[in-house]
């Protein structure tokens, strides 16, 4: 397993090198002199990710879900193994095309199944966004998560599945465990989104209190220009929120200690995605759910009946982690814990990804194991 990690990470600075320039370009390079190409790069990359059979799954299909096509990856060393569920953020950022990145060593220990929401990725490319947009809302979104779990359960033949919910997908994530908790042997919700407003206010306060500390008179200029943030209910339009994330960004509240959004141009390289999947932008999503989401509010949620835990980022502006940690303090569960990640920001999934990976394997897939959903220790599947 440490090999096969050691391996993707050189491909992966070895492709970053070889692709400068190159992202567009579709044609297999052909002979020694010939120029590197994204299809060349995503040929290795579907090689080295190759699951064998008849043990393992490597599913990419459209399924069926609230009228809408809409795609899912199923990807896992042992189909005893289990199913791990992530819901992506965004709104309309897929996680699918970047989790080539850290996925390979959960593939030994779970079933993990990667969904493009409807106006995301894949989705989004799938079908007429005339038809689908005016769809799009958080209780469309959340009935959507619960129509792929009984698919999941169904077909894969579980009683229960882990759901894991980062960011705006922590909205879908908590909602299903609050409503079908007898589905789930846990729930992991990564930045977890607690009450819109706060969340807003806290990640502003961030960014106002840097850019002083920095003496970044441009970044001071367009945050005080946004003030009173967030303002009264309904007042964060796209336009504020897109120009109060450059600086959270900027600041470190989405990559601790970086600057960019490096996880957007991964994608280029997904061996799931076509050029047409990769132009998609989830803009029209974040413009659809924004009202909602940023109104959000889950303070009044005390008990669950499923196990609950928490990934926390320490530099977390994006949800910051203290609305979460607080929250956790006062629910009620039949197991509940925080997990926190001290380099990490808001892509912790990325930014640590060895510590994501331990915790879920060592703290939470045990939960499975306990009632016979996963594979033994010895097997391939279990990372032997």
């Amino acid at each position: 397993m440490i090999q096969k990690m050691k391996m993707l990470g050189l491909l992966a600075a070895v492709l970053a090198s070889a692709l400068s320039g190159r992202a567009g370009a579709q044609e297999v390079a052909k002979g020694p002199d010939a120029p590197f190409t994204r299809s060349a790069a995503q040929a290795i990359l579907r090689d080295a990710r190759k699951i064998p059979e008849p043990r393992g799954v490597e599913e990419l299909e459209a399924v069926e879900i609230g009228g809408v096509r809409q795609w899912i990856s199923v990807r896992g060393r042992d189909r005893r193994n289990p199913i791990l569920l992530f819901v992506h953020g965004g709104p309309g950022s897929p996680e699918m095309p970047a989790s080539w990145l850290y996925q390979a060593p959960w593939e030994d220990y779970f079933t993990v199944v990667q969904w493009d929401q409807r106006g995301a990725g894949k989705t989004a490319a799938a079908n007429d966004a005339e038809k689908v947009t005016p769809t799009i809302g958080v209780e469309r979104m959340v009935s959507d998560g619960e129509e792929l779990v009984a698919y999941l359960r169904k077909t894969y033949g579980k009683q229960k599945i882990f759901v894991l919910g980062h960011s705006w997908g922590t909205v879908i994530g908590l909602r299903l465990a609050q409503r079908h908790p007898e589905w789930l042997h846990g729930y992991i919700g990564m930045g977890q989104v607690i009450y819109g407003p706060d969340n807003e206010r806290l990640s502003y306060e961030f960014a106002l209190r840097q850019a002083r500390k920095r003496g970044d008179r441009e970044a001071i200029g367009e945050l005080q220009a946004l003030a009173p943030y967030p303002g009264p209910a309904g007042s964060v339009t796209a336009g504020k929120i897109v120009t109060e994330r450059k600086w959270i960004q900027k600041f470190g509240g989405l990559n601790w200690d970086r600057d960019d959004y490096f996880q957007e141009t991964m994608k280029q390289l997904s061996p799931e995605y076509t050029d047409e999947d990769v132009k998609q932008d989830g803009v029209a999503s974040i413009v659809a759910l924004l009202p909602e989401l940023s109104a959000i509010d889950f303070r009044s949620v005390k008990t669950l009946s499923c196990p609950i835990f928490i990934f926390a980022g320490r530099y977390d502006y994006e949800t910051p982690s203290a609305l979460a940690v607080d929250w956790l303090a006062g629910l009620h569960a039949p197991r509940k814990q925080i997990f926190w990640f001290e380099h990490s920001a808001h892509m912790m999934q990325f930014e640590q990804p060895g510590a994501v990976f331990l915790h879920l394997v060592r703290d939470i897939r045990p939960l499975a194991a306990a009632v016979g959903d996963a594979a033994p220790d010895d097997a391939p599947g279990a990372g032997g």
